[in-house]
């Protein structure tokens, strides 16, 4: 199957045939919602809860689809831009999330645990599992574990809390760091409500991480956080957030006095999820070192708002600006699609996954 455009304006091809200048045609072929010279396609789909990606050793990516329990393998073998099959990789896994490739093996976060998958005879379906880190802290809200391996060399597995504002225990609101065998298990830094999406920026040691605000202080509070984390850092979380602005549950100044300020802020209720630096050759110059954030939106706020991917632009290593950069996902107040993750792939095509939709898109960009 041959990927097909997606969003493009109605009655494009009538448009197409009744402009004859190349100026018009380019203008007829720009999809609502993308910027100038980019073009977003399904890559695959019915993928289910379609969530985190990774691209294997072999340039093959791969998805988990966390209600399903499996993870899924997309090979592209004729690299025409759209998933040939979709192939079951592993299945029977608890809530599988985050996904790292490391010395031949496949990583998953499971909520409890970290396995860790292979594939011995090359049928792109794992028949060896091992389990990495056992009794991770679990519970029915924020079950998601992300996971990563930085350039220590380390095993990084995010942990949300355990409610929308509490005192938790300490392994929760927090992001974890162990061996890459599992041995150590430390809390590398805590106060994060709900750290989703984690990613080091490219040639650095800086981890960045995104943060989910807690509910039910109205629309715009609190911001939704991009945060440059360090090892022993607070975040403020159930105390305090954005600038250390202290929570009405607390009322605890002091206590926040001490804790890291949000790096940078986000649209309240935004749901920012995965992240991604584009390192790649295919976007323009100026697209490239920011950060793009996958919004999965909102569900806590009076007027709808998130369902994109957006741009945060970095100088000399600090965010300094935010845009839309994918926004087709939420038209005329319905819903079409849920953003999770963004990955850059070999080809230097920007991919994001929806876990409304499931499907994976691929965004590509064509200079005219």
């Amino acid at each position: 199957m041959r990927a097909k455009p997606l969003f493009l304006l109605p009655a494009l091809g009538l448009l197409l045939a009744c402009q004859s200048s190349s100026q018009s045609q380019q203008r007829a072929e720009r999809q609502e919602g993308v910027p100038p010279g980019f073009k977003v396609e399904a890559f695959a789909e019915n993928l289910g809860r379609a969530r985190f990606m990774a691209f294997g050793p072999d340039g093959v990516l791969y998805v988990s689809s966390i209600r399903a329990g499996t993870v899924l393998a997309l090979p592209d073998r004729n690299k025409d831009g759209r998933a040939d099959e979709v192939i079951t990789f592993a299945d029977g896994l608890r809530l599988p999330h985050g996904l790292a490739w490391k010395d031949g093996w496949l990583y998953v976060g499971e909520t409890h645990q970290v396995a860790r998958l292979r594939d011995t005879d090359g049928d792109m379906k794992a028949d060896a599992r091992e389990v990495v880190v056992r009794d991770l802290p679990a519970a029915k809200m924020h079950f998601t574990r992300t996971i990563g391996f930085g350039p220590d060399g380390g095993l990084y597995v995010s942990v949300g809390s355990s409610c929308n504002v509490c005192e938790d225990e300490p392994r929760r609101a927090a992001v974890l760091r162990f061996n890459a065998d599992g041995s150590g298990g430390e809390v590398y830094a805590r106060g994060l409500r709900n750290a989703v999406g984690f990613v080091w920026r490219p040639g650095t040691s800086d981890l960045w991480a995104t943060d989910n605000g807690r509910d039910w202080l109205g629309d715009d509070l609190p911001p939704e956080e991009l945060n440059l984390v360090v090892k022993g850092g607070d975040y403020g979380w159930p105390y305090c957030y954005g600038n250390r602005v202290t929570d009405p549950e607390y009322n605890n100044s002091a206590r926040c006095r001490n804790t890291q300020p949000a790096t940078f802020e986000m649209q309240a209720h935004s749901a920012p999820l995965g992240l991604t630096f584009y390192d790649g050759k295919m976007f323009p110059e100026e697209y490239r070192g920011d950060c793009y954030i996958a919004f999965h939106g909102s569900w806590n706020r009076s007027v709808p708002t998130g369902y994109k991917v957006v741009r945060v632009r970095f100088k000399d290593g600090k965010p300094i600006g935010i845009e839309d950069f994918i926004d087709i996902w939420f038209k005329g107040g319905r819903v079409s699609g849920r953003p999770v993750d963004v990955k850059v792939g070999p080809d230097g095509a920007l991919y994001i996954s929806d876990d409304h939709g499931g499907r994976i898109y691929r965004v590509t960009y064509q200079n005219r």
